[in-house]
């Protein structure tokens, strides 16, 4: 394991499960679940206004997580789903010899932490990869509200659901594609997660460096940095620093489906 990935590890969490509490940095402000603008990405999606408010009583308020602190930590117990706000998250695990293992990127609108759900512990920890904030949800409070609203219960299986296959989709990702169609697959990823959210699909800044890329794909950092070299070679992508556009979706597509 890298010293800067002890350093992450290492770092007290800025906020934690809410049934071991820590001292956070938490805004000024509360922002409600009715008027976020992520609303249809999140929890609240397709919700009475009524239901939307009552959700909106389990979140005490939002909480900041900066860059490179931990959310919540492998063995942390669990308490809390994180409905994130602003900002990305790396969600990782610890091999057996130290070393870090990337196994997911979340993004607003996105939630963390039911990795915990099984056990009572977190099997992964989440670590902001930039200035991030945060809507915490006591799991209990949640679970209890989804009963009494059948439309919101449907809405935590769906992410539930959406967490699962993201694994099930990783697995396929690493077994059976290219180390090119890994990456590309990656990128029309992030692509499609960023237009849904209002921005542009064909240019956007990478939040994680080559190196995690490489781990979350199951690659070699010069293997990363031989295929971007590639692509932007080709004329398919351009790439300066971590900022990417895309400059052929059509052709990294038919790449993929090639491949498949």
């Amino acid at each position: 394991m890298t010293s800067s990935s002890v350093a992450m590890l290492a770092r007290p969490a800025t906020v934690s499960a809410l049934t071991a509490p820590r001292v956070g940095s938490y805004c000024d402000h509360k922002e409600h679940c009715d008027s976020c603008s992520l609303r249809e990405l999140c929890l609240p999606v397709g919700l009475e206004r009524e239901s939307i408010r009552l959700l909106d009583r389990i979140v005490p308020n939002r909480s900041r997580v900066k860059r490179r602190e931990s959310l919540y930590r492998p063995g942390d117990a669990f308490g809390a789903v994180y409905a994130i706000r602003l900002g990305t998250f790396k969600t990782l695990m610890l091999a057996e010899d130290g070393r870090e293992q990337i196994t997911g990127c979340y993004m607003n609108g996105e939630i963390v932490g039911l990795d915990g759900i099984g056990d009572g512990r977190h099997t992964c920890g989440a670590v902001a990869l930039e200035d991030s904030e945060v809507c915490a949800l006591s799991f209990a409070q949640l679970c209890k509200l989804a009963h009494d609203i059948p439309a919101l219960g449907r809405n935590l299986n769906r992410c539930i659901s959406k967490d699962l296959c993201r694994g099930q989709h990783m697995m396929l990702l690493l077994g059976s594609m290219r180390a090119e169609e890994r990456l590309v697959v990656f990128l029309l990823n992030l692509s499609g997660r960023y237009r849904a959210r209002g921005y542009s699909g064909s240019e956007f800044v990478l939040r994680m460096t080559r190196e995690e890329i490489a781990s979350l794909l199951g690659l070699k950092l010069e293997t990363v940095s031989r295929v971007f070299s590639r692509l932007h070679g080709e004329g398919l992508i351009q790439v300066q620093g971590r900022s990417i556009k895309l400059l052929d979706l059509p052709a990294l597509q038919a790449m993929v489906s090639q491949g498949t």
